[in-house]
């Protein structure tokens, strides 16, 4: 039997790359196929190597310059596919340059004196192979261009951007049948996992940590109900974010939307899921961290009613809104994961939502019309088309309008508490550690330290207060809302777009978080940017029937 508390592999820590002005060198061996009587037209190589020693460069502006303009160039790679020379040239943008390599052959056909299809084999720097077949266009008195790239690189080993340990499994299952087994599970680099210390996306902090002699109960109750650990998976820095970008280990990606923010700071999590490395995600959600990756993923996501997964054995960020929750591909996985995580946890009651805001009878699911005036017009337009259609297909019984309230008045209370909080767990580190945290992310933890006492307090009774009016207006009944206020992000989207957007996001995330009520993500919106969850926020202890409720949404 494997020793599970053996030290498994090693984190390898990414270093970054600083591109290097490198003389342009001739493409060569070059072989070359023509259609018959065709001849190799002027030009086209010239601008095949100029493209490469743009890629070596990391010249933004070359690279952009190399593709087709306008809607209809495609780039093609095992993450997706990139429609659009805006999209292309944003993914470019931030992915910090292309892995050296080297061409080592180079092989034409050409279609007609306007078009070719070039293929090159190419030998990249950390080993391998690669292959990048492309159809390269010009018009009369027009440059070549590339119309269509498919590339196709080594696959790393391990993507420490998803992934700071993983391993085959790196905990075996407690048990060969359950209703987990044969799962794999990613768990958020927050959770004690039996020998491995706890990283917290921060490698510093992570150099400092111990090897952990237990794993946390959140992660025993997988292990129990026949899932085996997979690895530990990246998080943003120390959880606070919600846009999934990490300065140290990168920016996982996207499973669902090429070159978009994977959402966190169950980012890692959520990628190894969406991008089938996992079954199940095990994350936490504070303001969001599940229902946010879920929601730019496609993924299913719940967070857990308020201390009902034992927390021991997990990092904190702010306790009073800190919960377990998990991510899956589909709802019977993630149905599967919560009943065997609540049925042994206490507070991990199932009870169905029943009533109305009123406590007695009338509709069990409520809606805020005032809570989209928050979100993107598109993501508005797909909620409303999206709960019209259940309602009219009876899947969803007749919605009543209730007013949660203020929703920026709640948030400031929230973000206030949040970030006294986050202080109070990792303020004095912090401080230590001058410089070591991404600017966004070391800005809010400044944000707590200037947190007096009394504004803590003041901010405690608002939200008390808050609460219990939310009870009143809620009670039994399950609201409806988006999961996201947009799609996800682009990665080359500004550091105030990202606020922008993450500002509005918990506005209708910290609604749960308040209150202490689990929330689903469902992957039920679809908007021109990708995906966007329908969030079901239910009573206190009605996990598990949340779970089914969203579930028999899907058609």
């Amino acid at each position: 039997m494997p020793d599970e508390t053996a030290p498994g592999p090693q984190p390898v820590t990414p270093q970054p790359v600083t591109p290097q002005p490198v003389t342009p060198q001739p493409v060569a061996p070059l072989s070359i196929t023509t259609l018959e009587g065709g001849e190799l037209p002027e030009g086209l190589l010239d601008a095949v190597v100029a493209y490469e020693d743009a890629l070596r460069r990391d010249d933004a502006a070359a690279l952009a310059d190399a593709f087709e303009p306008g809607p209809g160039s495609v780039r093609v790679d095992a993450q997706g596919v990139l429609v659009g020379h805006d999209a292309i040239t944003a993914f470019r943008a931030r992915r910090g340059g292309a892995p050296a390599r080297r061409v080592e052959e180079c092989h034409v056909r050409v279609l007609d004196p306007g078009s070719a299809v070039v293929v090159t084999v190419n030998a990249p720097a950390g080993g391998g192979r690669g292959v990048v077949t492309q159809l390269w266009r010009r018009g009369a008195g027009q440059p070549w261009r590339i119309a269509t790239a498919h590339v196709q690189a080594p696959r790393p080993a391990v993507d420490t951007r998803v992934w700071r340990v993983v391993s085959g499994p790196l905990v075996p299952a407690r048990a060969s049948s359950g209703p987990l087994a044969g799962r794999t599970v990613a768990v958020k680099d927050l959770f004690a996992v039996a020998g491995h210390a706890v990283g917290a996306g921060v490698p510093a902090w992570l150099a400092e940590q111990p090897v952990e002699t237990a794993s946390a109960p959140a992660v025993e109750l997988l292990l129990a109900a026949g899932a085996s650990v997979a690895g530990l998976a990246q998080t943003d820095e120390f959880a606070y974010s919600v846009a999934g970008r990490n300065g140290s280990w990168g920016t996982p990606p996207n499973g669902a939307v090429p070159g978009a923010l994977p959402g966190g700071s169950s980012s890692g999590p959520a990628s190894a899921v969406a991008l089938g490395q996992a079954d199940v995600g095990l994350g936490t959600d504070t303001g969001g961290s599940v229902r946010v990756p879920a929601s730019y993923q496609g993924l299913w996501g719940l967070r857990t009613s308020h201390g009902a997964v034992p927390r021991e054995g997990l990092l904190p960020l702010a306790p009073s809104f800190d919960t377990v929750g998990w991510l899956t591909r589909d709802p019977a996985t993630l149905r599967a994961a919560a009943e065997a995580s609540l049925g042994a946890a206490p507070g991990g009651s199932a009870g169905r939502a029943r009533s109305g805001p009123s406590g007695a009878t009338g509709p069990s699911v409520v809606v805020d019309p005032r809570v989209l005036a928050a979100v993107e017009p598109d993501v508005a337009a797909a909620f409303t088309e999206v709960v019209d259609a259940l309602v009219d297909d009876g899947r969803l019984p007749g919605l009543a309008a209730v007013a949660v309230g203020d929703l920026d008045a709640l948030f400031e209370l929230f973000r206030v508490v949040q970030a006294a909080e986050a202080w109070r767990s990792h303020g004095r580190w912090i401080e230590a550690h001058p410089g070591v945290l991404s600017a966004d992310v070391a800005a809010r933890f400044a944000v707590g330290a200037g947190v007096d006492a009394e504004q803590e307090q003041e901010a405690r009774l608002g939200l008390a207060e808050a609460r219990r009016a939310l009870d009143a207006v809620l009670g039994d009944a399950v609201l409806l809302l988006p999961s996201a206020s947009s799609s996800a992000p682009r990665l080359d989207a500004s550091p105030e777009e990202v606020d922008r957007v993450r500002g509005a996001t918990l506005r209708l995330t910290c609604l749960a978080g308040v209150t202490g009520r689990p929330a689903v993500s469902a992957p039920l919106l679809r908007v021109s940017g990708g995906p966007v969850g329908l969030c079901l926020v239910g009573p206190r202890g009605s996990d598990l029937a949340l779970v089914d409720l969203a579930a028999s949404l899907v058609g």
